[in-house]
């Protein structure tokens, strides 16, 4: 005896859905602000553990020279590595925008609903044609022209002769012999 499809029962209430969300947004806020303060740490350790704190004083000035020398090649090859690092993204940066685009070909576009436009025979003949090409279509000129047959016409002469020459059987013998 299903009398169509019902709508499930609402477990919550909306006042309590509200808190329940709000309580979820303050623990997400607080969870975010403690990971970036993890990072930040981690952050902090793997420069010290790479790069251990320089002492300059008491040094002469061949050993100076050394020192920079040595930090000049450890900067040569983070350099190398950065560099190796930037090329790996961008390669797969563009691998994911292809692959986005194949999946978008394969599911196919969605078709937009048209809507009518009232447009005008110039207007049609511009998107179809180029500019310069396009010429004014003259629909009217491939009709076919029909002659009308001119009505014989009376001459329009002043009615008081045309009454007095009418009249009588004279005038009703000159209209039967103009109908035959």
């Amino acid at each position: 005896m299903s009398e169509g499809p019902r709508r499930p029962k609402r477990k919550f209430a909306a006042t309590r859905r509200l808190l329940i969300k709000e309580k979820l947004l303050k623990k997400a806020a607080s969870m975010l602000v403690a990971e970036n303060a993890e990072k930040e740490l981690e952050k902090e350790r793997v420069v010290n553990e790479t790069v251990p704190p320089l002492k300059l004083s008491g040094l002469s000035v061949q050993e100076l020279q050394e020192l920079c020398k040595d930090l000049h090649q450890k900067l040569d090859v983070v350099d190398e590595t950065r560099y190796d690092m930037q090329v790996k993204v961008t390669k797969n940066e563009i691998e994911i925008v292809s692959l986005k685009q194949k999946i978008i070909e394969l599911k196919g576009m969605k078709k937009p609903s048209l809507k009518r436009v009232k447009k005008t025979t110039d207007d049609m003949l511009g998107a179809c044609t180029d500019a310069s090409k396009l010429k004014k279509a003259d629909f009217k000129a491939k009709l076919k022209t029909v002659k009308k047959e001119d009505d014989k016409k009376e001459e329009v002469t002043d009615w008081r002769k045309n009454v007095e020459a009418l009249s009588g059987m004279e005038g009703r013998k000159k209209l039967f012999n103009a109908g035959q």
